[in-house]
């Protein structure tokens, strides 16, 4: 029976309907950087409900390389790339429809070379690109959990559909007001930042995409400032050797079932760290949002709330965001 919610996203749709008489066992969410930080909570929302679906994540490369003996036609690769050109992307779509996979393309260019090498396309809006403010409901994040709901709904026969499409229509006003509720913080800290050579990210679960798009992204690729993503499980297995009060962090706390493991990093941070920015998910007024979803969009309002502070940063290293790069889409690589 075809899945028709309300608000639910027309591509969306299409791509449920379309899948509703096939046997997919397996779901390969294929990306590249921070098209690739999105999909680790994609990843983590099947892990938690769905009984029926694998879900694996993959650089596109590697994906490629790797070459999984799961992928077949029973098996659903879920790519993205914001621009639709990424080659390493647009790669892996071609090798896994050469095996049979049906492959869905996250891009906001349906003419891009990703769009026109899968069977469906998935659009989403993202005002990087436009510098257009977007309503989050039009994000990549939100577009990709419609489409997991659906998933679970069609394979699983559990339905957290419309509770999603309900939440995600009342994620921007919560975004709006972390935003403002962190605008004290953010200057405070871009002060106390601007001259540091390196800063580290720290989190896991379903916040640890974030925290490693945040690093690669913005302070490696748009500010030049060395970093790392840690996991905050991983911190005590050797990272934590590099703490002391002059070494800069930026934590993460989420609310899913991981939050003990951030919960240990944090008690830790606080007692031999001294440069310690924390957003904790607990302090957010998720006023709207599904009480199993809060923790889901929680992702996409940390990237917002430090996306307005990397601008505080940028301003105050005389550094812009979108126009420093030295080499990418400037030289082949």
């Amino acid at each position: 029976m075809p899945i028709n919610v309300p608000n639910l996203n027309e591509n969306v749709k299409t791509i449920l309907n379309g899948l509703e008489n096939r046997n997919i066992t397996d779901v390969f969410f294929v990306a590249c950087g921070g098209s690739l930080a999105v999909m680790y909570a994609n990843k983590y929302y099947l892990d938690r409900y769905s009984r029926a679906l694998r879900a694996n994540c993959y650089n596109s490369d590697e994906f490629v390389y790797r070459n999984p003996v799961a992928l077949s036609e029973h098996s659903l690769v879920v790519l993205c790339s914001q621009t639709g050109t990424t080659k390493e992307t647009v790669r892996a779509a071609a090798f896994a429809k050469s095996k049979g996979a049906i492959t869905v393309g996250m891009t906001v260019d349906k003419f891009s070379p990703l769009a026109k090498e899968v069977d469906y396309i998935l659009e989403y809006e993202a005002s990087y690109t436009t510098g257009i403010p977007i309503d989050a409901v039009k994000s990549n994040y939100s577009v990709m959990y419609q489409l997991d709901a659906g998933l679970v709904k069609l394979f699983d026969g559990v339905d957290r559909v419309s509770k999603t499409v309900e939440s995600l229509m009342n994620l921007q006003t919560v975004i709006d007001k972390a935003q403002e509720q962190y605008d004290e913080m953010g200057t405070d800290f871009a002060h106390a930042f601007k001259d540091e050579k390196v800063i580290y990210t720290i989190s896991s679960g379903l916040s640890y995409g974030s925290a490693y798009s945040y690093a690669i992204c913005v302070l490696m690729e748009m500010q030049w400032i060395h970093s790392q993503a840690i996991h905050a499980g991983e911190f005590f297995h050797g990272p934590f050797e590099v703490l002391d009060e002059s070494v800069p962090f930026i934590l993460l706390k989420g609310i899913d079932e991981t939050r003990p493991i951030e919960d240990r990093a944090h008690d830790f941070l606080s007692k031999y760290g001294g440069k310690l920015m924390v957003l904790d998910a607990n302090e957010i007024d998720f006023l709207g949002i599904d009480e199993e979803m809060r923790a889901y969009v929680t992702p996409l309002v940390f990237f917002e709330v430090l996306w307005k502070f990397s601008y505080k940063l940028a301003d105050l290293r005389n550094h812009p965001m979108l126009e420093g790069r030295r080499y990418m889409k400037k030289f082949a690589y």
